[in-house]
């Protein structure tokens, strides 16, 4: 069997016992071995269908677990827990083309095993053949941009905020102001799909009639991402409604509705579709134990989302902004030859990041979600929005915000509003 018959995975480890033994256990669980010898665990099997470990990196050690729970070596009193990279190689064979038989095999029990006290998926890479199989993005960057009408530039939006609570009519009401100040991208929160106070269809009802009313008028129609999270038959129902009133796009909370979901609905779907990461911190806050960014949204990709969420620099939340821009590169680098992705950036962002966003990324194929950096602008939304792509214009032409602001007023007003720059 050759190296393009094989599944990748990279992990960063921490274990009392030795690294090849360690590595050699992961190998094990995940593939045709188990704690004690079986019978038909002949060497033939095992050729074809164990996993091997490809490369062990030690890196350091420390004195005391990182995490809890992880047993030593039996006799040891004073155990070393030494650190390292490990690379696995899976057979294809063992997976077929499932996207969660994927997931399984190179994290499944992983992170319950006792001789790890760490325990992190790093990276994943997939062969094309297994690539190949998967619905991947339909639309990703250039179908995004063909269909809200942006180019060369990032996409600005929103996120329709309160959160909860707005009814059918009173969202249809913040999105014609959100149109009218020149958005390009409105999305729904994370929190509202389709609840009893606004039922999917009449929020999309109600929101497109604004959206289609200003495309007539304007010639732009504003992309909106409706989240249609829920069971699966009604996700198909809810992107076929929102398709027949003219929607350009769909969003879905991508680990509370799962690889099959998403993967069955990005089969039957016609629409871009925008994922979300809530959740993901629960994977990857403790550095020594979950998932990498590297190799979460490759899944969601080869899933078939159009775009995903990496946070933005200087957010809310506990991710730095080395790693904000990591995540960004990912969605932005090719998985066996496939499409990218529209990478999302939002949390706390305003006019002030587009520079160094701009700097770090070195790209404008992004969309760029501010909340209070638009609503809260001293002139208004329209205002906002207008500071947010004078940033961007002075970022992609290499001119300091400052110095750019004395004639651009809605920059010079935000950048008074909301600090200096950082």
């Amino acid at each position: 069997m050759s190296n393009t018959d094989r599944v990748t995975a990279t992990y960063y480890i921490e274990t009392a016992h030795p690294l090849e033994q360690a590595a050699g256990i992961m190998a094990g669980e995940q593939s045709a071995g188990t704690f004690v010898k079986v019978p038909g665990e002949t060497p033939e099997l095992q050729e074809r269908h164990g996993a091997r470990v490809e490369r062990i990196t030690e890196l350091d050690s420390v004195a005391s677990p990182t995490l809890p729970g992880a047993r030593p070596p039996k006799g040891s009193t004073q155990p070393i827990y030494r650190r390292a990279e490990v690379v696995l190689s899976f057979p294809l064979e063992n997976i077929g083309h499932s996207l969660p038989q994927l997931m399984t095999t190179v994290a499944g029990n992983l992170f319950e095993l006792a001789p790890f006290s760490g325990l992190r998926l790093i990276d994943i890479d997939v062969p094309p053949a297994f690539a190949e199989r998967q619905p991947g993005p339909q639309f990703g960057i250039e179908g995004t941009r063909r269909l809200s009408g942006v180019q060369g530039r990032p996409l600005v939006g929103t996120i329709i905020k309160p959160s909860v609570g707005l009814t059918p009519e009173q969202t249809a009401d913040l999105v014609r102001t959100l149109c009218e100040a020149g958005l390009d991208f409105i999305k729904d929160d994370e929190l509202i799909a389709d609840p009893p106070y606004s039922p999917l269809h009449k929020r999309v009802e109600a929101a497109m009639r604004v959206i289609n009313d200003h495309a007539d008028k304007t010639g732009k129609k504003v992309m909106y991402a409706f989240n249609i999270s829920g069971d699966i038959d009604d996700m198909l129902r809810h992107h076929d409604k929102v398709l027949a009133a003219g929607g350009t796009c769909i969003m879905v909370n991508l680990i509370s509705v799962g690889l099959a979901g998403v993967v069955k609905l990005r089969r039957h779907s016609q629409l871009p579709i925008h994922g979300h990461r809530n959740g993901w911190g629960a994977l990857t806050r403790d550095p020594a134990l979950g998932f990498d960014y590297r190799a979460y949204q490759k899944f969601w990709r080869l899933a078939g989302a159009d775009q995903l969420h990496v946070n933005g620099l200087r957010n809310k939340f506990c991710e730095t902004d080395e790693s904000v821009i990591a995540s960004a590169r990912e969605c932005l680098t090719p998985i066996a030859g496939g499409q990218v992705v529209m990478p999302v950036f939002s949390s706390g962002q305003w006019a002030g990041q587009a520079p160094d966003t701009y700097a770090a990324l070195n790209s404008v194929d992004l969309i760029y979600l501010a909340g209070g950096g638009i609503m809260a602008h001293p002139a208004g939304p329209a205002a906002g929005v207008a500071s947010l792509r004078e940033a961007w214009e002075a970022a992609m032409s290499g001119i300091p915000l400052a110095e750019y602001a004395h004639d651009h007023l809605a920059l010079q007003q935000a950048i008074e509003k909301y600090g200096a720059m950082r």
